[in-house]
Formats: C-alpha cells, structure tokens, sequence
C-alpha cells in the first residue's frame, strides 16, 4: 500500500494532488510545527501582473503547531483574496463553475488555519475527482519526531510504501531507517505539466485553483500528465 504525507497547506500546489492522486492512502500532517516560511498560509496564481502570492495572516507565535494557528482576523484578507482571484480569473473556461464556493469560503470569519485548509482540501478533492483515502495525522496520534514519525504514520495505516518528494532526501528523510522498517521508498519523479493558462506566457508551480479555472473537468488529467515513470 502506497501512503503520501503532506502538510496542510493553503491552495496547494499541483504536485501535491499528484501526490494525493498516486497514493492508496494520503496522511495529512496537520499538527506538525508551524513554518511562517512555508507554504502552510500562502501560494501563488497567475494574474495579469505574473505569479502573485496570496497569503492569510496569521498570529504566529514561536514554535507553535499546526492545529493551534489563528488567523489575524484584524485583517480583511477574504476580500483582497476573492477580489485578486475574480480579476484573475474571471475569464477563465471554468470560473462561473467554481466561483460560487470560493465567494462562499471568503465570506467566511475563519479563525484557525487548519480549519480554512481543511475545508478547501475536501473541496479541491470532490472537484478533481481524487477518490484516496484520506487520513489526518491528529486523528492517528502516533508518537516521534522527523523519519521515526513518518514510520509510525505509515503503520498505523498499513503502509508498506512511503511516497515521497525526491527533495525530502537532502532535507530530513533517512531512508535507511524506513528501510530498516521495511517500508520501501517510492520517489516522486513528477514535473509540472504546460496547460492553457490567462495572462501570457506560462507560469509554473502555481495553486491547483489555476490548472481548475483553465481545464476544469481535465484538472486531474493534465495534473497526472505532469508524472514520469523512473527509468
């Protein structure tokens, strides 16, 4: 059985649906220590002026969790949110279709982050069709730090294949410790795939909202497309 973990993150990028639609079981880590350097509050669409970074303050404090971060509800980042993505996208294929529950999400009063990217995450999955089981690691409660935690996720689900970005290597996976394991390492070997796109040239790396506005209905396809068998 393949099991991908991720952070929760806010409009992901389309690797990380690639990750959730190539693995038998998705572990999201959404209690694991915040990074106000990460990608947990903030991604990128396309707009006329390029990428733009769309971020939702929050009040971070010093090695806080996941789960615990509150939204700066001080701030008004619903409307600037919905209003950058109705300028970008408003002219896009499939916009009618999905405007009416981002409108929805921004109307909102958020007060936690988990929540915000709980919600939009089952949403992103029912519109792409992305039938994996889906798990969150505050629900499973195993213990451990860095590979060891990933080790005990992968078994408290039945794993016996960890799916993972080829930059977790260099960054904190020991694969010799999910060899010794005996869970086998799968690499994600995936580049991101060109689509029609508003605005000039193509940009990539972009939140999965950009490939949904231009291709609707062949998201999951195109995103999949991105994904290259190792030799």
């Amino acid at each position: 059985m393949l099991v991908g973990i991720h952070q929760l993150h806010y409009l992901p990028w389309l690797r990380y649906f690639e990750k959730i639609a190539r693995a038998d079981v998705f572990i999201v880590l959404d209690n694991i220590q915040y990074n106000k350097n990460g990608w947990q509050n903030r991604n990128r669409i396309k707009t006329a002026q390029g990428g733009t970074v769309l971020t939702v303050p929050v009040l971070d404090r010093f090695a806080q969790p996941l789960d615990a971060v509150a939204i700066d509800t001080r701030q008004r980042w619903q409307r600037k949110h919905w209003r950058t993505l109705q300028q970008a996208y408003a002219r896009a294929p499939y916009f009618a279709d999905l405007a009416p529950f981002l409108e929805l999400v921004y109307a909102r009063d958020w007060t936690h982050l988990n929540d915000l990217n709980r919600h939009m995450l089952a949403w992103y999955l029912e519109i792409l069709g992305i039938e994996t089981r889906v798990v969150y690691a505050s629900e499973l409660d195993v213990p451990g730090v860095a590979t060891e935690r990933l080790v005990n996720l992968i078994r408290a689900v039945g794993g016996t294949h960890y799916y993972s970005g080829a930059y977790a290597l260099d960054a904190y996976l020991d694969a010799e410790a999910l060899q010794d394991a005996g869970i086998a390492l799968t690499l994600q070997e995936w580049k991101a795939p060109i689509y029609p796109q508003l605005h000039g040239g193509f940009v990539s790396d972009l939140s999965v909202v950009d490939v949904m506005m231009n291709c609707g209905p062949d998201a999951l396809a195109t995103i999949l497309r991105g994904h290259e068998d190792p030799a």
